[in-house]
């Protein structure tokens, strides 16, 4: 996870001259590979200001008891500016009134999950 994280980091420091912003999606992460909160942590000091000022929304999509419940222990270390980037999508059609879908390709596994987590909205309504 290192690695990806420091592809991630050095490719958006190549490509970032404006704004921009990331889409992560949690909810097809298994619990033995989501990040422990020290890991986390590092890589929040890891990125650059630059990186950091220039990111306009993280766009947390499918999260979990768990991902919130993280954020929310991690606000104490984070900026507020930073902070108030952070914004919870629940499901992909949200997302799609965040950014244009037509570029964005979303694992099969993720539409999977989507599906179950949207029945599950519906229900509740």
């Amino acid at each position: 996870m290192d690695n990806l994280f420091l592809y991630v980091v050095s490719t958006l420091e190549l490509l970032v001259a404006e704004d921009y912003m990331i889409v992560y999606f949690h909810g097809a992460t298994p619990k033995n590979r989501m990040p422990s909160l020290g890991w986390l942590k590092r890589c929040y000091q890891m990125i650059d200001r630059r990186l950091r000022k220039n990111l306009k929304k993280l766009l947390l999509v499918h999260p979990t008891l768990w991902l919130r419940t993280v954020v929310f222990l991690t606000k104490p270390f984070i900026s507020s500016k930073f902070y108030a980037k952070l914004q919870y999508i629940h499901t992909i059609s949200d997302l799609s009134k965040h950014i244009p879908m037509e570029y964005v390709h979303i694992p099969e596994q993720i539409v999977k999950v989507d599906k179950v987590l949207a029945a599950k909205k519906q229900t509740r309504k």
